[in-house]
C-alpha cells in the first residue's frame, strides 16, 4: 500500500507531471475552447496525456480541471457542468494514476493578475464550489498553481481548509522582482500561506527554470515547508503560426538536482513542457536522496510587520480589492454603460455585458431608470453581472423613485450583495417618462443622498441608529458640463465633492475644446471625472439627443457629420466621431466614461479597443 501524500514527499523528490493545455495545443487542439470541457466530451484523449506522463515517470498527477470554475466555464457557455467536469477530471486522472500514482485536484487562479474582475465574495463562492466538487472524487491533495498575488491564492486556501484537511500544495506565479502582484516579497508570502494551513508552496509557470531557481534563491534559510517546482519550458515564440518553447528536456534534466538540492519535494512541468521533459526529470532524480529541510531562520521585525498588516486586512478574509478611484490614479480607466432592458428578456443584455468583459472594461454602469423611462431593476442585473461575468457593477440610484425608506432599505441591499460602487443621481421627473401620472418622490436631493451613503458607510443609518457595522460604498456624483457658465456648473460640483463625492462622471460631451475647457476648470479638485463620450448611432439619433434630451449639447460641426445617415453607416460614423473625442479626452484625463447606444454594445467594444490599443495594452487569454 503505497503511503499518504505527506509522507511521500517526506521522504522523496516527487516527479509532476507537465503540461496538459499546451500538449494538447501541440496535439491540434486549437487555442480558445474549453480544454476541461474535453474530460466529459474527449475523456480518452485527456487520460492518455495523463498515461504519456506516467510512462515518462511522474508519479504526481494535475487533474485536467485548472480553469473548470464558475466563472471561466461562463464563457463557454459550460457554467451548468462545474460539478460534472471536476468530477470527471479527477476520475479520469487516477484511472491512469493506477495503483501507486497520486492525484491531486487542480484550481488555478480566476483573476489571473486582474485585480479588478471580482469580488472577494465571488472568488469564495467559485472557490468553494469547485473545491466540492473535486472533494467528492477523493483526490489525494488539492493544488493550487499560477495565482499572481497573495489575497487571491489565501482566499483559495482558506476555501480549501473549511471542506477538507487534505494536502494542499500552493504556487504562485512570479517574475524577476521576486514579489508578488500584491507587493509582497516571497518569504513574506510563504509565511503568510504557512499560517493559512498550506503543506508545500511552490512556483509555476510565468518564467522558465532560471528564474524559478532565481525566486527560489530569495527564500534560502528561510524555508520551514517543502516547496514545489513546475517552470515553463522557456519563454514562447511564435514561428510559422505556432507557439513553441525553447528549453529543451536535457535542461530540465540539469536542473532538477539543483531544485531538489534547494528544499524541493515536488518537481514538473508547466507550459510547454512534454513527457519528454518529465522522463529527463525522473531520469535525474534517480537516487536521489533526500536531507531533511534546514531550521528557517527567524522573520525580521519589517517582514513580521508586512504579514501581519496582510493578514490584518479585511479580518483576515482576503478584502482589499481596489477600487475604480484606486485604478484612475494609477492608469486609464473606462467604465462602460448598458441600460437594463425595457423588457423581460436579458439575454442580449448579459451577452452584451461579457462582450464589454473581454473587451477590457474596468466596470459596467447601469443607470436606474433614466430618463424615467421604465427598465428593470439595476440591483439584480448589478448582480447577476457580477456573479456571472466577474464585471464589476457601477449602479446608478435616483432621488426620483423611492423615499427615504426605500432608499436606505435599496441601499442596505447592494450592501449585502457586495455591490459597493454607486453613482447619485436626481433622475428626471416622472411626468416625462412612460409612466407620466406616477410620483415623483425626491425626498432628497443629490448632495443629501450623497451625505446619507456617508454616513450608511460610518455604520449609521439614515434614522441616527447603528447599523452594527460599516457599508463600503465609493460614491459617484454627476456633472453636466455641457452648459453656458461652466464656472457655476464647477461650483454644483464643488459643493457634490464637499458632501463626500469620491468620483465624477460627466454628461456625454461632443466638443475637443470643451474638454480642454472642462480639463481647465477641474484641474483644482482632488479627486477623480470620468468623461462621458457616447458614439452616435444615427443621424436622427443627433438630432434627438441635441434637441431632446437634458444636458446634451452636440456641436455642429458634429450634428453636421450625421446628418442623413443610418444603420451601419450612421454608426461608422457614430465610432469615429467618439474616437476623436478620446484623442482629447485621453490628453487630459484617466478616466472615460463610454455610453452605449440602444444595445449596440460592439461600438463601445470597438472604442475600448481603441483606447487599450492607444495605451498599449494587450488583452491575451492566458491558458494552460
Amino acid at each position: 500500500m503505497k503511503p499518504d501524500l505527506r509522507s511521500a514527499w517526506e521522504n522523496n523528490v516527487l516527479v509532476g507531471d507537465g503540461a496538459m493545455g499546451t500538449f494538447l495545443y501541440q496535439k491540434g487542439f486549437p487555442v480558445g475552447i474549453s480544454y476541461e470541457e474535453l474530460n466529459l466530451t474527449s475523456p480518452e484523449v485527456i487520460e492518455d496525456v495523463h498515461r504519456s506522463y506516467i510512462n515518462a515517470g511522474a508519479v504526481l498527477l494535475e487533474s485536467n480541471t485548472y480553469s473548470a470554475n464558475y466563472d471561466k466555464l461562463s464563457k463557454f457557455g459550460l457554467e451548468a457542468k462545474v460539478a460534472d467536469i471536476n468530477r470527471a477530471g479527477v476520475r479520469i486522472a487516477r484511472r491512469a494514476a493506477g495503483e501507486n500514482g497520486y492525484v491531486v485536484g487542480a484550481i488555478g487562479s480566476i483573476r489571473a493578475g486582474k485585480r479588478a474582475n471580482l469580488s472577494s465574495s465571488e472568488l469564495k463562492k467559485f472557490f468553494s464550489q469547485q473545491i466540492a466538487a473535486l472533494l467528492e472524487e477523493a483526490p489525494d491533495g488539492i493544488m493550487l498553481e499560477t495565482f499572481y498575488d497573495v489575497e487571491e491564492l489565501h482566499l483559495a486556501l482558506k476555501a480549501v481548509r473549511k471542506l477538507s484537511t487534505l494536502p494542499v500544495i500552493c504556487q504562485l506565479a512570479v517574475d524577476d522582482s521576486a514579489r508578488t502582484l500584491d507587493g509582497l516579497t516571497l518569504p513574506e508570502a510563504f509565511h503568510i500561506l504557512q499560517q493559512d494551513g498550506a503543506d508545500v508552496i511552490g512556483f509555476n509557470c510565468n518564467t522558465g527554470p532560471n528564474g524559478i531557481k532565481r525566486a527560489l534563491g530569495t527564500l534560502q534559510g528561510k524555508l520551514a515547508l517543502p516547496v514545489s517546482i513546475y517552470p515553463n519550458a522557456g519563454v514562447a515564440d511564435y514561428v510559422d503560426g505556432q507557439y513553441r518553447y525553447g528549453a529543451s528536456p536535457e535542461y530540465f534534466g540539469q536542473m532538477a538536482p539543483v531544485f531538489a538540492d534547494m528544499g524541493s519535494r515536488i518537481i514538473g512541468g508547466c507550459c510547454g513542457t512534454t513527457p519528454k521533459h518529465i522522463a529527463e526529470i525522473s531520469a535525474a532524480l534517480k537516487g536521489y536522496v533526500v536531507e531533511p529541510l534546514p531550521e528557517p531562520a527567524a522573520f525580521s521585525a519589517p517582514e513580521r510587520i508586512a504579514v501581519q498588516e496582510h493578514l490584518a486586512d479585511d479580518g483576515g478574509q482576503g478584502g482589499g480589492e481596489p477600487t475604480l478611484v484606486d485604478l484612475v490614479k494609477e492608469r486609464h480607466t473606462v467604465i462602460v454603460e448598458l441600460d437594463p432592458p425595457r423588457d423581460l428578456d436579458i439575454a442580449k443584455f448579459m451577452k452584451g455585458a461579457e462582450a464589454l468583459r473581454r473587451a477590457g472594461a474596468d466596470a459596467l454602469t447601469l443607470a436606474d431608470n433614466s430618463l424615467a423611462v421604465t427598465r428593470m431593476s439595476n440591483m439584480a442585473l448589478g448582480h447577476l453581472v457580477q456573479a456571472r461575468t466577474g464585471l464589476r457593477p457601477l449602479v446608478h440610484i435616483a432621488c426620483r423613485d423611492r423615499n427615504l425608506i426605500g432608499t436606505q432599505s435599496h441601499l442596505m441591499g447592494f450592501d449585502a450583495l457586495g455591490i459597493d460602487h454607486v453613482l447619485a443621481v436626481t433622475g428626471d421627473p416622472a411626468r416625462f417618462g412612460d409612466l407620466p401620472g406616477s410620483s415623483s418622490i425626491y425626498d432628497l436631493t443629490s448632495f443629501e443622498i450623497i451625505r446619507m451613503i456617508k454616513q450608511l458607510n460610518d455604520g449609521v443609518a439614515f434614522s441616527g441608529k447603528p447599523l452594527k457595522q460599516n457599508a463600503k460604498f465609493v460614491i459617484g456624483a454627476a456633472f453636466n458640463p455641457n452648459v453656458k457658465h461652466l464656472d457655476k456648473a464647477v461650483e454644483r460640483l464643488e459643493k457634490k465633492i464637499a458632501s463626500g463625492a469620491d468620483y465624477i462622471m460627466t454628461q456625454p460631451v461632443y466638443d475637443p475644446e470643451l474638454i480642454a475647457r472642462i480639463a481647465k476648470a477641474t484641474e483644482h479638485l482632488d479627486i477623480p471625472i470620468f468623461i462621458g463620450i457616447m458614439p452616435l448611432a444615427s443621424g436622427r439619433n443627433a438630432e434627438y439627443l441635441h434637441n431632446e434630451v437634458p444636458g446634451i449639447q452636440l456641436s455642429a460641426e458634429v450634428r453636421s457629420r450625421m446628418a442623413g445617415l443610418e444603420g451601419e453607416a450612421g454608426r461608422a460614423e457614430g465610432v469615429l466621431i467618439a474616437k476623436e473625442l478620446l484623442d482629447a479626452a485621453i490628453a487630459h484625463f484617466n478616466g472615460i466614461y463610454l455610453i452605449t447606444p440602444f444595445m449596440f454594445y460592439d461600438m463601445s467594444v470597438q472604442l475600448l479597443e481603441y483606447i487599450w490599443e492607444k495605451q498599449g495594452r494587450k488583452l491575451s487569454p492566458l491558458f494552460r
